[in-house]
């Protein structure tokens, strides 16, 4: 059964008039490259993730790109009074994180992509937790679901939430206004996996072909070099 891709008109209203005047109203915008994003069809878009803001930052990015994100959130947000009815109005996934039930969300993502939905993905499953804030490790959630789909992966990097409100605050730091940088690069080419079995080993490798693209994206807009490799929280 087709699922819609986007929210009813209301929630979709109610979202866009409270996060765009803020969002306009607290940063400064430096976006780039946002016409590489396909603007119908499923497509999976994986970012790094630096700060609890990102999320509603990146999904503004994404809407003014002509794509209404369905976000995977901790489902634990969905079991909160008015918060839980609002996200699930807003058609984002809940993620059972550490039990036999987190495939549910690749599942349901599989059919929203079926449909024609962009599937908001943080491959990191978290912030980073890397010193200098390069792109972690990622889990092979979003690898598995382009393998298994064929939808493609649009690597998007951002900088300057973290200023805003560093991860592990709760203090936003308002002034001088930040600007939120954003790049979004070419489709990751993961041909090579194609008919292969997702075993461990094919999934790790496409899961790090996905984080380098971002991490190329993201040292462009640092004007940085990169590390050689990502950091790794279960074996620092």
């Amino acid at each position: 059964m087709s699922r819609p891709t986007r929210p009813s008109r209301f929630w979709e209203t109610l979202a866009v008039v409270i996060v765009k005047p803020l969002s306009w109203l607290l940063i400064k915008k430096d976006w780039r490259k946002g016409e590489r994003i396909p603007r119908t069809g499923g497509v999976i878009i994986a970012a790094n993730h630096l700060s609890w803001t990102d999320p509603v930052l990146l999904s503004h990015f994404l809407y003014n790109n002509g794509r209404w994100p369905v976000i995977l959130a901790k489902s634990v947000l969905f079991k909160v009074p008015l918060l839980g009815h609002a996200i699930r109005s807003l058609r984002a996934i809940p993620v059972e994180r550490g039990s036999n039930e987190a495939a549910r969300s690749l599942h349901e993502s599989s059919a929203r992509l079926k449909d024609g939905a962009a599937i908001f993905f943080y491959p990191e499953g978290t912030c980073t937790r890397d010193p200098d804030l390069w792109p972690m490790v990622g889990k092979t959630g979003a690898a598995r679901l382009a393998l298994e789909s064929g939808a493609p992966v649009i690597p998007v990097a951002h900088w300057g939430a973290q200023e805003l409100l560093p991860y592990g605050d709760k203090r936003l730091r308002l002034f001088p206004r930040k600007t939120f940088r954003v790049m979004v690069g070419p489709p990751v080419d993961l041909s090579s996996y194609a008919g292969k079995p997702p075993e461990a080993e094919v999934l790790r490798a496409a899961t790090h072909d996905i984080m380098m693209a971002i991490t190329a994206q993201l040292a462009e807009l640092r004007g940085q070099k990169a590390p050689e490799a990502p950091y790794d929280p279960a074996g620092r």
